[in-house]
Parts: C-alpha cells; structure tokens; sequence
C-alpha cells in the first residue's frame, strides 16, 4: 500500500534524529545552530504536550495508541476521497508511532528542536501531529460534508 510510505518515512525520520540527538548528547546538552534563535537541546519529555500529564505513561501510550489507530481505520475506510484528509491523518499517524515508539522502548519523548520564540522544545513527530491536526481542522471547517459520506 502506497499510503504506508510516507508514513515510514515520518516515522524513520523522527527515529534516526532521536537516535542522532540520544547518542552524541546528553540530557540538557544544547548546540546553537543559529545563535540563540534555534538550537538543538535534548530534552526526556516524560509526558505530553508542554511536558503535562508528567508520570501518567500507561495513560498517554493507551491514549496515543488509541488515537493512532483509530486515526489509521479513519485513513483506511475514506482514503482516497480528500488529499487533505489522507494527508493530515498520515502525518498524525506517523508521527503518533514515532513518539509511542519512544514512551514505549524509553519511558519519555526525546525532544529536541529548540526555538527562541517559542518555548517548548519538540521533535520530528510533533511537527507530524502538529501540522496533522491542523490540516484536519481545516478539511472539517472547509470540505463539502459529502466526503465522508
């Protein structure tokens, strides 16, 4: 099924720059990359968004779990009649593997992708989701109700 590659692809991407980020740094570490304006930090994020539900882990796999593959039967049961939607529930389903992958095999997210102007420090699935979720938005405020139809 062609819809999977791009799924692998967010999902091997998050991965590799998680792997990059745990193996040459330690938690804390920062690296400029552009001044102050954007560095890579690591960061163990032990819970979700804005580091809430801290401690709560079963809690957020089964939540991720459940959202991930509900987002993927949403995929598979309407693919092919919005770009759009397919678009926003791939990038939500490969990013939400990629940091299960991590709440999984490490107890915690590594975050990495630091930016001046917006505090939080995120990675390569949240961008996924993040994007993802935005783009559901606007197929459910603009697209013609008969698409799910």
């Amino acid at each position: 099924m062609i819809i999977l590659i791009p799924i692998i692809a967010i999902i091997v991407l998050d991965q590799l720059s998680k792997m990059a980020v745990r193996s040459s740094m330690s938690p804390g570490d920062s690296i400029s990359v552009i001044g102050n304006f954007f560095r890579i930090t690591y960061f163990r994020n032990e819970g979700a968004a804005f580091s809430s539900l801290v401690g709560q882990r079963v809690f957020l796999i089964v939540i991720s779990a459940i959202v991930t593959v509900a987002a993927f039967v949403f995929l598979m049961k309407y693919r092919c009649k919005s770009k759009l939607l397919d678009l926003s529930l791939v990038l939500v389903i490969g990013g939400g593997i990629g940091n299960l992958i991590d709440r999984i095999a490490f107890g915690y997210v590594t975050d990495m992708l630091s930016f001046s102007i917006f505090p939080p420090i995120f990675n390569v699935a949240d961008i996924a989701i993040t994007c993802g979720c935005f783009l559901l938005i606007i197929f459910v405020l603009f697209s013609k109700s008969e698409v799910l139809k």
